[in-house]
C-alpha cells in the first residue's frame, strides 16, 4: 500500500510539475511575442492556406493550442475574424501543437536536461532586470519544469511494473482490438477534458509506453481521445459568451470529432502496420512513432477538410443561429468578452479595448441625443434612450472593471499593463460623461416644466453642445487607433479646444447669474441652466483626461 501511494504522489507531482512548466513557457512566450502574436494573427489569416499556417506557426510559438482556440473564439466574438478564419486557425493549432510530441520524444535524459534549463532560466529570471530576459527566464524555466514533470513521471510509473494488478488494469486498455481501442479513446478524452492540456495526456502516454507498462497501440491510440478531449477548452471560453464563440467551439469539436470518425477506421489495419514498417524501434522507443501518429493525423484530417471549410462554416452558422433582431438596448454586458479569455493576456485586454470603443461610440449617441431633448424633438423617447443607455455603460464599466482587474493580477509585459490601466481611466471617464448627459436631462426636463428657453439661452446651450460632440468625435476617432498601445494617434488641439469649451461655459455661467432676479420664475431658470453649463464643463474635463490618456501614454 505504501508503495502504491508513493507511486501515485510521484506521479501526480510530476504532472504537476509538467502543467506548472506548460503554463510558465505559455506565459513566457506570449510575454516575449507581445501583442506581434495577435497582429500576426489578425493579419495572416485572408486566406485559407495562411489561416492554418498561422494557427499552426502561432501554437509552436506559446506552445499551447488553448491559448490560440481562445484567442481564435475573442478574435471571432470582436469581429477581427470571421468563423471561416477561426477554423483556419483552429485547424492548423491542431498541427503545431504536435511539436510538444516530438519535443518530448526528442530528448533522451530529461533529468538532467530540465535541471540545466531550469538553473539557465532562474539566472535570467532573478538576475536580470529588464522584461525581455526576464521573460525569457520564465519560458526557460517552464521548459525545465516541463522535462523535470516528465522524469518524475517516468520515476513514478516504473515500479508499476513490479505490481501485477496495476499492470493488469492498464492492460485492459489495449488498442489492438476494438473494444480496447474504444476504452483508450474514452479515457484519453476524459483525462485531456480535466487537465484541458493534451500535452500533458501524451507525456503520460509516452512514459507509460517507455515504461512498457501499455503497448504501443494503446499509447498510439491515445491521439484519438486527446483531440477532441482539447476542445472543452474552447467551450469553456465560448459559455456565458456570444454566440459567436459558441459557433467557433462548436466548429472545432465538429471538426476534431469527424476528423476521428473519418480515420479511426483506418487504426488498426492500416496505420499501425505502416507506422511499425517506419519505424523498426517502436516497441522499444515508441515516443518517436507516437510523435508521428499524432502529426499525420492532425495533418490527414487538414488535407480531407481544407476543401469544405466554406461549407462547414455554413453549416455551423446554421445549428447556432445569431439573431440579427436583437435590440441594441438589451445587448449584454461584455459582448466582445469573457472570462477565459484571461487565458491570454494581450488577447484579454484587446477585448477590453473594443468595449471602451463601444461606450465611447455609445457617448456620442447620448450626445445626439442630448441634443434633440434638448432643442425639444422627441424628448420623451429620447430621454428614454439617455437613461438606458447610462444603465449599461454603468454596468459595462463596473463588469471591465472587474474584469482587468482579473487580468492584471496575472502576468502582464509592461506594455499590455500600460494599455490595462490606460482602458481603466478611460472606461471611468466615459461612464462619468453618461453621468453628465442624466444630469443635463434631468435640468432641461425643469426648464421646460417652468416655460422653456428664451432663445438666445437655447442657442448658447446648443452651441456649447456643439463643441463638446466634436470633442468627442475626435476623441473617439484617435481611440480607435490605440488598439495595441495608446499614444499610437494623439489627439490634436485638445488644449485648445478645451479652453474654448471653457471659455464659453464661463461666460453663459457669468450671463446667467447676472440675469438672475428678473421675473417669478428666473432663480429656477437660472439654476437649471447653471446645472447644464456645470455638466457640460465636467463633460469637456473628462474629455480632456481622455484626450489625455490616449495621447501621452507611455510610448
Amino acid at each position: 500500500m505504501k508503495e502504491i501511494l508513493s507511486i501515485l504522489l510521484t506521479v501526480a507531482g510530476g504532472l504537476g510539475t509538467f502543467l506548472l512548466g506548460m503554463k510558465h513557457l505559455s506565459e513566457g512566450l506570449q510575454a516575449v511575442s507581445g501583442s506581434g502574436l495577435r497582429r500576426f494573427m489578425a493579419a495572416t489569416t485572408t486566406h485559407r492556406l495562411a489561416g492554418v499556417a498561422t494557427g499552426c506557426i502561432s501554437t509552436i510559438i506559446v506552445q499551447s493550442s488553448s491559448i490560440i482556440t481562445v484567442m481564435a473564439v475573442g478574435f471571432v466574438s470582436s469581429g477581427l475574424l470571421n468563423l471561416t478564419q477561426a477554423i483556419n486557425v483552429i485547424i492548423g493549432s491542431n498541427i503545431g501543437t504536435t511539436a510538444t510530441a516530438w519535443l518530448i520524444a526528442s530528448i533522451p535524459d530529461v533529468g538532467i536536461l530540465g535541471l540545466s534549463i531550469v538553473a539557465i532560466g532562474a539566472i535570467l529570471y532573478f538576475f536580470f532586470n529588464k522584461e525581455f530576459p526576464h521573460n525569457i527566464g520564465l519560458a526557460l524555466m517552464g521548459l525545465g519544469l516541463i522535462f523535470m514533470g516528465l522524469y518524475w513521471m517516468n520515476a513514478g510509473v516504473a515500479p508499476i511494473k513490479t505490481h501485477a494488478s496495476i499492470k493488469q488494469a492498464f492492460a485492459t486498455l489495449d488498442a489492438g482490438t476494438l473494444f480496447g481501442l474504444a476504452k483508450t479513446f474514452l479515457a484519453s478524452l476524459i483525462f485531456t477534458a480535466i487537465v484541458q492540456s493534451s500535452a500533458a495526456t501524451t507525456a503520460i502516454a509516452m512514459t507509460l509506453a517507455t515504461q512498457q507498462i501499455i503497448t504501443f497501440e494503446t499509447a498510439a491510440a491515445t491521439v484519438f481521445g486527446m483531440n477532441i478531449g482539447t476542445t472543452v477548452t474552447a467551450w469553456l471560453a465560448a459559455l456565458g459568451g456570444t454566440k459567436e464563440g459558441k459557433q467557433t467551439a462548436l466548429a472545432h469539436t465538429l471538426f476534431n470529432v469527424i476528423g476521428t470518425l473519418v480515420i479511426i477506421p483506418f487504426f488498426i489495419p492500416v496505420i499501425l502496420p505502416i507506422t511499425k514498417e517506419m519505424f523498426p524501434n517502436w516497441a522499444t522507443s515508441p515516443a518517436t512513432p507516437m510523435a508521428a501518429i499524432h502529426t499525420a493525423f492532425n495533418i490527414i484530417t487538414t488535407l480531407i477538410f481544407l476543401p469544405y471549410v466554406k461549407p462547414f462554416s455554413r453549416l455551423i452558422s446554421r445549428l447556432v443561429p445569431i439573431s440579427t433582431k436583437t435590440k441594441e438596448t438589451e445587448r449584454p454586458a461584455l459582448k466582445y468578452i469573457d472570462e477565459h479569455i484571461r487565458l491570454s493576456p494581450q488577447i484579454a485586454t484587446t477585448q477590453a479595448f473594443s468595449e471602451v470603443c463601444f461606450m465611447s461610440s455609445t457617448n456620442n449617441e447620448l450626445l445626439d441625443s442630448l441634443r434633440a431633448i434638448i432643442s425639444g424633438e422627441e424628448s420623451q423617447k429620447n430621454e428614454e434612450f439617455v437613461s438606458d443607455k447610462e444603465r449599461l455603460l454603468d454596468k459595462i464599466q463596473r463588469e471591465i472593471t472587474e474584469f482587468l482587474g482579473k487580468v492584471m493580477r496575472s502576468r502582464l509585459p509592461e506594455a499590455v499593463a500600460d494599455q490595462a490601466r490606460s482602458l481603466l481611466r478611460i472606461t471611468d471617464e466615459l461612464e462619468s460623461i453618461s453621468d453628465e448627459a442624466c444630469v443635463i436631462v434631468k435640468s432641461m426636463r425643469r426648464t421646460r416644466e417652468n416655460g422653456g428657453l428664451e432663445e438666445k439661452d437655447l442657442n448658447t446651450i446648443l452651441d456649447i453642445h456643439q463643441k463638446i460632440s466634436s470633442f468627442s468625435t475626435i476623441i473617439n476617432g484617435s481611440l480607435k487607433c490605440c488598439e495595441s498601445k495608446m499614444g499610437e494617434k494623439p489627439v490634436e488641439n485638445a488644449q485648445s479646444i478645451r479652453t474654448e469649451i471653457r471659455t464659453l461655459v464661463r461666460n453663459a455661467r457669468h450671463e446667467a447669474l447676472m440675469a438672475a432676479g428678473c421675473g417669478e420664475s428666473a432663480a429656477l431658470h437660472t439654476l437649471s441652466k447653471l446645472d447644464v453649463f456645470n455638466a457640460f464643463n465636467r463633460m469637456c474635463e473628462y474629455y480632456m483626461n481622455i484626450a489625455e490618456t490616449i495621447s501621452f501614454a507611455r510610448k
